[in-house]
């Protein structure tokens, strides 16, 4: 059975049980401060876990991308040494929120792997929850009672906390889970040693394929269980490991998920892949992570991270470099590959994920730049490992450490390199070295985050902001303490709000909370899933009284303002590049905007302008706002509205329209009722972001105009510097002109000063040990003039030194020039960093040249001394 019926299958199933089939999230969470990445498919349905949200249907199935490289659940060292871990892997799931429980899921997991899947019943086995005393929990016996319908009761274990009570975190919902493994061994293997005895000891083939969680419990901050309003059903199933064991494979490479992708690393490697999990298989290891990981890499790209130096996109930037690490030390391949994937990639998926065969071209350019600039750094690496200076036959920890952090070499390149030179490495040092740095990365996150406290009863929280910018009634729901770095932020929730949480770019809402006469100040407004929480300076003396809401209402007209411009520029870029064009990022406040949107080239002058005026016309054309607060997302679909990657769109949606042939959007933020509101539009900058996205940053209304206000000040402050100012351009091309004509009359001076000089200093060399030696302090200033100067006098004298020294705009310079013939013995560039500190400088060169600066002029005499010295 191929993987794509595999997966078919389990959803035809659960939808024969009367669950709604819904996409996948996007792999990159953006409103759960508790996690980076989607590592579990039930992470999408946390609010309804936790009693935040009502379901919209009781019962779900649905196949999500999950990514595991961070946290708690860190799979990523593991990936390639071992036969199952990956990093982005596909989670089947079904979930019943407070509907079915504990029988319909075993009874389904079990018709579904032995009667429709047609797996060996005599090769699984079940684990139960074993209870905790601390945490209060008994056994799980109903569990237990209910698979003995299935299974003899040896097959049926009792397991501890660690393997059978799933947390998704530190805190948050969690409950008993029940697992289902699978022995994968000969049948001669499984008669010396039963499978029972291997069960979650890792073993590669006796592997859990299934998980059943019960989820009845939210995990507090001080430890405690806690039991939820409702009852829920939540399974995974790694859809890899499945498909390992229906095709009846060893390893889940070696199923059809895998095999076409191993097959295209061969044929751009030129290697044979073998299957070897030996640690010394390295070309082996390395196939399996070039697999994995462009999955991971090539997903998010597609959702809408890209790869860079902080959060999500360091993460991704980390694999990719990974993976490139290993094609560039055990493949032999120093030319960008992994990019090559991506059609493969893109093909395979596009029934399931068709994200990435849409953006297929985008994403499988900005793997190639990553690749190609990943290359260079390793390159430079190597480089700074041909330049170090090893006496005593060991390498540093520190300098293992510097290749690790600043070249991306694991600490496995650099041995390898090592031992083919004969040194050891300082691994105390490295190891040392490491654990500072993850000790400063702690440290800078350390967060404490408080349990919430509930003040009035509720869960609903109405947002009223579109219409709303003061609410003279509201009530706290709950609070809760978040100490950040020893200092305590106050998380407010309130059951009806004007202000918006930071979303879709735009930042939050700041204002006040007056509770009577007390005013708390909204230092900011986020979103916790769809939880709108308030950070607040301070929390009241009376958390239970009314509560009157005022959101500043300046800030959020500018930012409205600017919200409404990225939707104009949007469309405009599309006009004047192409349809190609797809938003990628903003950021969006009351002082400026940022768009990032996918273009290959960098916009030229009237590229800029034309987008400028198509924007500038529709301001003064007032278009007014459509607003479609909420409308079913196919009929969106149908009336052309933009979607952007990597947002997960419900079946309500909101739509923003300005001009129905001009710009219509989904959109979830703030936007003028006009667009004459806007009043002018300019773009400010225009730039690179990664390959092929670029980014402009623009500015509209009152900033735009206090632009044109400086900027036409500092043009009259220029016209008011000539005496016809009237012809500016004129003036300032003029200026030029003469400008270079009097340089070029210097450069011309300078030479002859510096042919009289040279013809004056021919006859002061004086010998030195043997050595003919010239140090002179110049009136000359010309660093040109002054190497010219030098290099002529040395044309005829063999076996000569000179030292040159000269000020230059109040600062020290040196200058050392030696015959080729003696660099050998002496080296001008080792002699000026000694001459150097004489001026308070430093400096160096070749050989035969070099120069140093300085900020004490006065020490000129005594460096030009010092060279003569050394001789």
């Amino acid at each position: 059975m191929q993987a794509k019926d595999i997966r078919k299958k389990f959803l035809n199933f659960f939808e024969s049980k009367q669950h709604k089939l819904v996409a996948s999230a996007p792999i990159v969470l953006k409103d759960d401060p508790t996690l980076m990445f989607t590592n579990a498919g039930m992470n999408q349905f946390k609010d309804i876990f936790l009693g935040n949200k009502p379901p919209q249907v009781p019962r779900i199935a649905d196949t999500q991308k999950c990514l595991r490289v961070s946290g708690k659940h860190n799979d990523l060292e593991e990936v390639g040494v071992d036969s199952y871990h990956h990093t982005m892997f596909e989670m089947l799931g079904n979930w019943s929120f407070g509907d079915y429980f504990k029988q319909e899921a075993i009874d389904w997991a079990y018709e579904l792997l032995v009667e429709v899947y047609g797996l060996e019943k005599d090769r699984l086995y079940i684990t139960v929850f074993e209870g905790d005393e601390k945490d209060g929990v008994e056994a799980d016996k109903e569990a237990f009672d209910m698979w003995k319908k299935y299974f003899p009761e040896d097959r049926i274990l009792y397991c501890d906390k660690k393997d059978n009570f799933w947390e998704m975190g530190e805190t948050g919902p969690c409950g008993p889970c029940s697992e289902i493994h699978i022995d994968l061994r000969s049948d001669a293997d499984r008669e010396k040693v039963p499978g029972r005895s291997l069960v979650n000891m890792d073993d590669p083939q006796v592997i859990e394929i299934w998980n059943l969680v019960f989820i009845q419990y939210n995990r507090k901050a001080d430890g405690s269980l806690q039991e939820l309003p409702e009852k829920h059903v939540d399974t995974g199933m790694g859809f890899e490991r499945l498909c390992m064991a229906i095709q009846g494979k060893m390893s889940n490479y070696d199923t059809d998920v895998f095999t076409p992708f191993i097959r295209k690393v061969e044929e751009l490697s030129g290697k044979k892949y073998t299957g070897s999990y030996e640690i010394h298989a390295k070309s082996d290891i390395a196939m399996r992570v070039i697999v994995d990981h462009i999955r991971a890499v090539a997903f998010t790209i597609a959702d809408g991270e890209l790869p860079s130096n902080t959060g999500a996109g360091y993460v991704i930037r980390r694999i990719l470099r990974r993976g490139v690490r290993y094609y560039y030390s055990f493949l032999g391949v120093s030319q960008a590959m992994m990019h090559e994937l991506i059609p493969l990639l893109a093909d395979a998926f596009s029934d399931v994920f068709p994200e990435l065969k849409t953006q297929e071209e985008f994403v499988k350019k900005v793997v190639l730049q990553e690749e190609k600039s990943f290359l260079k750094t390793l390159a430079g690496g190597l480089k700074r490992i041909e330049s170090l200076q090893i006496t005593d036959g060991k390498l540093e920890g520190e300098i293992a450490f510097e290749l690790y952090d600043t070249y991306g070499f694991p600490i496995d390149l650099t041995r390898l390199i090592a031992s083919e030179k004969g040194w050891e490495i300082d691994e105390f040092g490295f190891e040392n070295a490491l654990q500072k740095q993850k000790e400063r990365g702690r440290e800078d996150s350390k967060k404490v985050m408080g349990d919430w406290n509930t003040v009035h009863e509720g869960n609903e929280v109405n947002f009223v902001g579109y219409d709303h910018l003061q609410v003279e009634e509201a009530k706290v729901l709950r609070y809760r303490i978040v100490t950040v770095k020893d200092k305590p932020v106050y998380h407010v929730v309130l059951d009806r709000t004007p202000f918006y949480a930071e979303g879709g770019g735009q930042v939050g809402d700041t204002g006040l909370l007056w509770f009577g006469d007390q005013k708390i100040e909204v230092l900011n407004t986020k979103k916790e899933n769809d939880l709108i929480i308030h950070f607040v300076k301070s929390l009241p003396d009376h958390l239970e009284h009314p509560v009157r809401c005022e959101v500043h209402a300046h800030k959020r007209k500018l930012t409205e303002n600017n919200h409404t411009a990225t939707h104009l520029v949007h469309a405009a870029l599309r006009q004047v590049l192409g349809e190609h064009v797809h938003q990628r990022g903003s950021l969006v406040n009351e002082k400026y905007l940022r768009f990032d949107f996918s273009h290959i080239s960098k916009m030229t002058v009237e590229e800029i302008a034309r987008v400028e005026k198509i924007v500038n016309e529709k301001i003064r054309e007032n278009i007014a706002l459509i607003e479609d607060r909420s409308i079913p997302i196919e009929e969106a679909k149908e009336r052309g509205a933009m979607m952007l990657f990597g947002e997960k769109y419900g079946d309500q949606v909101r739509m923003i329209t300005f001009d129905k042939d001009y710009s219509v959007e989904l959109c979830g933020g703030c936007h003028v009722s006009h667009t004459g509101e806007l009043g002018y539009f300019k773009i400010t900058s225009e730039s690179a972001v990664a390959a092929g996205v670029r980014r402009i940053e623009a500015i509209s209304s009152v900033q735009a105009e206090a632009y044109l206000n400086k900027e036409l000040e500092e043009l009259n402050s220029i016209r008011g510097l000539f005496k016809n100012p009237v012809h500016t351009v004129k003036n300032i091309y003029n200026l030029q002109e003469e400008n270079k004509s009097l340089k070029k009359q210097i450069e011309q001076l300078m030479a002859a000063q510096s042919a009289n000089l040279q013809q004056s200093m021919k006859n002061d060399f004086e010998i030195v040990k043997g050595i003919h030696f010239l140090g002179r302090r110049l009136e000359i200033t010309d660093t040109n003039a002054v190497k010219t100067l030098g290099t002529n006098l040395l044309k005829d004298k063999a076996e000569s030194v000179i030292a040159f020294g000269f000020e230059k705009e109040g600062k020290a310079q040196l200058m050392i020039l030696v015959s080729k013939d003696i660099t050998d013995t002496f080296q001008a560039g080792t002699m000026i960093r000694e001459a150097a500190k004489h001026i308070q400088g430093g400096g160096g060169g070749q050989a035969f040249f070099a120069t140093a600066g300085g900020k004490n002029p006065a020490g000129i005499e005594d460096a030009i001394a010092a060279v003569k010295g050394m001789i």
